[in-house]
């Protein structure tokens, strides 16, 4: 159900975005949030948290954007996303949740290459990750219409 909730919110996410580019933005600011994104790894119900989006329009294009995701709870994930209890318990967990990590800053640079989201490419094993930035891009553009 979790998986089949998740894949209709992707499609609806690229339906809305395709005319993206026809759009003008006023200069600013913005800042989004995801709703929260359950993993499918996850073993419980808790969840994987989400993911916050800063972005800046200079001249109505996007000149600069920072991706930085979160634990439920509010925590940055950093380098010690994947450890459990401050220790490296499972190694090939840990370096899944690091790359997982590293590609916040993929998508941000993409995004601001591109100009517009179609087109950012998904970094194998950070799915999740993808569709937090592109529902938090999504929101902050909307900020940043004319």
């Amino acid at each position: 159900m979790k998986r089949l909730f998740s894949l209709a919110l992707a499609g609806m996410l690229a339906a809305s975005l395709c005319a993206c580019g026809d759009k003008t933005y006023k200069d600013g600011t913005y800042t989004a949030r995801s709703s929260e994104h359950i993993s499918d790894d996850s073993a419980s119900d808790e969840g994987n948290g989400y993911g916050e989006v800063e972005i800046t329009i200079k001249d109505g294009k996007i000149s600069a954007c920072t991706f930085k995701t979160y634990e439920i709870d509010g925590t940055p994930k950093g380098e010690d996303y994947g450890k459990e209890g401050g220790e490296i318990k499972n190694k090939d967990y840990y370096q899944r949740a690091q790359r997982a990590n590293k590609a916040c800053e993929n998508y941000a640079r993409q995004l601001v290459a591109k100009g517009e989201l179609d087109g950012v490419d998904l970094v194998t094993g950070a799915t999740i990750n993808y569709n937090e930035f592109k529902e938090a891009v999504e929101a902050a553009l909307k900020q940043a219409e004319k």
